[in-house]
C-alpha cells in the first residue's frame, strides 16, 4: 500500500515510551495510533464523534482491528497514519489505515478497523446516521453505500 492511496494523514513522532526492548515501536501502540488517527480524521471533517456520542447516547464500537507489520518504526522516527473509509455498511464503517515513515512512499504497517454503530443503553446496533454517511461521502465521493 502506498501513501498516494490516502487523502488524510495525521502526523506523529515515535516517543521513547512507545519502543520495546528491541528498540522498535511495541505492536500494541499501532492500534492507539489508528484510534487517534480515525478521531482526527473526523475532526478534520468537522464531525466531533465524542460530542455527538454524548448528545445522542449512540456511539461506534470497535468490532475488528488488525495490523500487518512490514517494517519497524524506531525511536524518534517521524511518521504519519493515513486514514480512509473502505466501506460504509448499514450499521458499520470499515477503515483502511497505513503507517508511513516520513519520506517513504511504502507503508511500514497497514491495518483495518471496523466500527459498529450502537445504542449505548441497549448495546443494539443501529444504522449509520444519514449525517455521518453524508459527511464521509462528501470527503470520499468514491464511497457509494
Amino acid at each position: 500500500m502506498n501513501r498516494s492511496a490516502f487523502r488524510f494523514f495525521h502526523p506523529y513522532r515515535v516517543r521513547y515510551s512507545e519502543i520495546d526492548g528491541q528498540g522498535v515501536v511495541y505492536n500494541a501502540h499501532y492500534l492507539t495510533f489508528f484510534d487517534v488517527s480515525i478521531h482526527e480524521y473526523f475532526r478534520a471533517l468537522n464531525h466531533e464523534r465524542y460530542s455527538d456520542a454524548k448528545r445522542t447516547g449512540c456511539d461506534f464500537h470497535v468490532v475488528k482491528a488488525s495490523v500487518e507489520f512490514r517494517r519497524p518504526l524506531h525511536f524518534d522516527d517521524l511518521f504519519a497514519v493515513g486514514v480512509k473509509v473502505a466501506r460504509i455498511g448499514r450499521s458499520s464503517i470499515a477503515f483502511t489505515l497505513g503507517v508511513f515513515r516520513d519520506g517513504e512512499e511504502g507503508a511500514c504497517a497497514t491495518g483495518e478497523v471496523i466500527w459498529a454503530y450502537v445504542e449505548q443503553a441497549t448495546r443494539r446496533s443501529l444504522p449509520v446516521t444519514p449525517e455521518t454517511r453524508a459527511i464521509i461521502l462528501a470527503a470520499e465521493p468514491e464511497q457509494r453505500a
